[in-house]
């Protein structure tokens, strides 16, 4: 595929700065971009590297000096980039239908256009909507339903009781409805509760690879519209992500906590059950949340405190040292003069 920049400005939804006839052949990376490909430049730490990219055109914001390249200009320069990302791999296309080796109940419902690969398995009761496409290995469980558009790599499990959105991307080994962590302990020994809940996903949700969502134990776990989960995620039994949010690699949330709208969870951060998270929140990485955190604030810490403050505790901690022999020569000169008092 080639487009002009001209043509290439006009589809990202970009202002043209320079040459508009200049031939766009490819996307890269500053690094690796060469002739006729457009890069992008988000941060302004890598203006460096724009000197020494051998694109032919580059993605940027207003104002930013690229010097002598031709330039799209984009409030937003790497929602742009994505966009032309989009133009030139497009979505592999997918032969529809089931295939030999799959396994569909004859009572599941499946609308136009689904591809079933060979090893995949869809119980009774399950209904998959139009344009969706599973891959080898995947498992539907008995009454659960798959909106239009979604795509689920392979081996995937959605057991029984799951209700998925249109549009979900779930990537492989995914788990979505097994049992929550429920045990009732008498006599020392620890009985398990039944997990009779399901698992809401709404539209435009992706689940990153080996991600788990438990069922509820009543009720459901729900992960709202537009959430956005990395691999390596464990999403416990009556959790509820709010819209939009960002939940990165090896989080773990405990049951019956609720997420807020645009929260963020840095890489490793652990969260206790039945608490509350505000909207817009942010928690940086390996942070540890024991308590409510109120909107709009960014956290980071064990226990996880205003950012501002453990930023002021991280700068404490280098002089510990230094500050806990003062303390003791300041003892034991306190000491001294105590003595001298007394005499």
């Amino acid at each position: 595929m080639e487009k002009t920049l001209k043509e290439l400005a006009g589809i990202v939804g970009g202002e043209l700065d320079g040459d508009g006839t200049l031939v766009v052949k490819g996307v890269a990376a500053l690094k690796d971009a060469g002739p006729g490909d457009i890069t992008f430049l988000a941060n302004p730490k890598y203006l460096r590297e724009l000197g020494s990219t051998r694109a032919s055109a580059v993605i940027a914001a207003p104002g930013v000096d690229v010097g002598p390249l031709a330039a799209v200009r984009a409030k937003n320069p790497y929602f742009a980039f994505a966009k032309a990302v989009a133009l030139f791999a497009p979505v592999k296309a997918h032969p529809s239908g089931v295939m030999d080796g799959a396994r569909v109940s004859p009572d599941a419902r499946l609308g136009e256009g689904v591809t079933v690969y060979p090893n995949a398995f869809v119980e009774a009761g399950t209904v998959i909507g139009d344009g969706t496409v599973l891959y080898p290995g995947v498992y539907v469980g008995d009454g659960s339903s798959i909106g239009r558009g979604c795509t689920v790599y392979p081996n995937v499990v959605i057991r029984e009781g799951v209700s998925i959105g249109d549009r979900v991307i779930i990537h492989g080994g995914t788990v979505i409805g097994a049992d929550g962590f429920g045990y009732a302990t008498e006599g020392g020994r620890h009985n398990k509760i039944p997990q009779i809940g399901g698992v809401v996903i709404e539209d435009d949700v992706e689940l990153g690879a080996n991600v788990t969502v438990d069922r509820g134990a009543l009720g459901n776990t729900v992960i709202k519209r537009g959430s956005k989960i990395d691999n390596l995620v464990m999403i416990a039994h009556n959790v509820v992500v709010g819209e939009d949010s960002i939940i990165v690699a090896q989080v773990g949330v405990s049951g019956s906590t609720e997420l807020g709208r645009n929260v963020v969870l840095a890489g490793q951060v652990g969260l206790v059950g039945h608490i509350k998270v505000g909207d817009g929140v942010m928690v940086g990485a390996k942070s540890g949340v024991s308590s409510d955190l109120a909107a709009g604030q960014a956290y980071s810490g064990i226990p996880a405190i205003p950012h501002k403050d453990w930023l002021k505790v991280q700068a404490v901690l280098p002089r510990l040292p230094e500050l806990r022999k003062l303390v003791k020569d300041l003892e034991k000169r306190l000491e001294v003069l105590e003595k001298d008092k007394g005499q």
